[in-house]
């Protein structure tokens, strides 16, 4: 920025996310099965690879499989559902016709509390909508179901950068235009939500881009975080762990000899202490897997071994 440029700092970091980003974020117009007048759902979609796949939200695309994706530049394509993982809001979708080029990704996992992000959306399909602000909040959840299953997506992105109907699967990006997170809900006045992207949901796209879903594995508990006695602290390196607050009859965990009151300490060898923790470990090629589990029962550590069973959404 030169010395006599009319934009301050701000300005031209916001102004730059968007000349990077607007034509990398399509409109999704998606047909809605049932409605009267043929009538459709609008959302937003972040150029994922030059072969024209794209990301949004699961939501956005319902039940549906496919639609219309529009560009900045006036172009349109017909796309088809590659796949879609409503239990973390993720999907994947194909252009038929060309794209723009791919947004950059970058790491939400790098995000600190007041960092600037911008949100760039194309709910009508014609110039794109920015807004910006700041990161309010990290380590939120954001509750999510598939039929019968439920899940926490982990480490959701709480923004004031305000989000506008349409901005559902729109980026939110850093100040080099990284697309960090994808946009998924508004929390509230003035506060958004935004799926991280990171190693997790790279992995979650991997499954979708592969396979069309996401095959996960579930251990049948129910758990909260839970102080660590100040002895187990110590010795572990850490102040809370996970007590287990019910078990699934007949489920994995209760097979392995789990209990409601169990206080799990490690699971694979990884220390868990939090529901992110063990989650992170409930993906395909746990299921049916011996998984080694440490659990602190009546001050004693005692060590189980469970085999996660298949989640599957009814």
């Amino acid at each position: 920025m030169t010395a006599d440029s009319p934009l301050d700092a701000y300005s031209a970091v916001v102004s730059g996310v968007a000349a990077e980003l607007t034509a990398k974020v399509a409109c999704l117009r998606v047909p809605r099965a049932g409605s009267r007048g043929g009538g459709e759902g609008l959302g937003s979609a972040v150029v994922y690879t030059s072969d024209g796949f794209l990301l949004t939200n699961a939501h956005v695309l319902g039940r549906a499989p496919g639609g219309t994706a529009l560009f900045s530049d006036g172009s349109s394509a017909p796309f088809a559902v590659v796949g879609s993982d409503p239990l973390s809001d993720l999907a994947v979708v194909r252009s038929a016709g060309g794209t723009p080029s791919p947004a950059e990704l970058g790491e939400a996992d790098d995000l600190v509390v007041g960092q600037l992000v911008v949100a760039v959306g194309s709910p009508l399909g014609l110039a794109g909508s920015v807004t910006a602000g700041v990161v309010s909040a990290l380590g939120r959840s954001l509750p999510t179901r598939s039929g019968s299953a439920a899940r926490l997506v982990e480490d959701v992105i709480q923004t004031d950068a305000a989000l506008n109907p349409g901005n559902s699967g729109g980026a939110l990006a850093d100040a080099r235009s990284r697309v960090v997170g994808i946009n998924t809900a508004v929390a509230g006045f003035g506060l958004g939500l935004a799926v991280p992207i990171n190693a997790t949901s790279r992995r979650i796209i991997s499954a979708l881009m592969a396979s069309g879903r996401v095959r996960r594995a579930y251990l049948g508990i129910v758990s909260m975080p839970a102080p660590l006695p100040a002895a187990v602290a110590r010795r572990v390196g850490r102040s809370s762990g996970l007590r287990v607050a019910e078990v699934v009859p007949a489920g994995p965990a209760a097979r392995a000899g789990l209990r409601a009151g169990d206080l799990l300490l490690s699971a694979a060898g990884q220390p868990v202490a939090a529901a992110q923790d063990l989650q992170r470990l409930m993906f395909g090629e746990a299921i049916g897997q011996p998984l080694a589990i440490t659990v602190m029962r009546n001050g004693a550590l005692v060590d189980v071994i469970a085999e996660p069973a298949e989640l599957i959404a009814a």
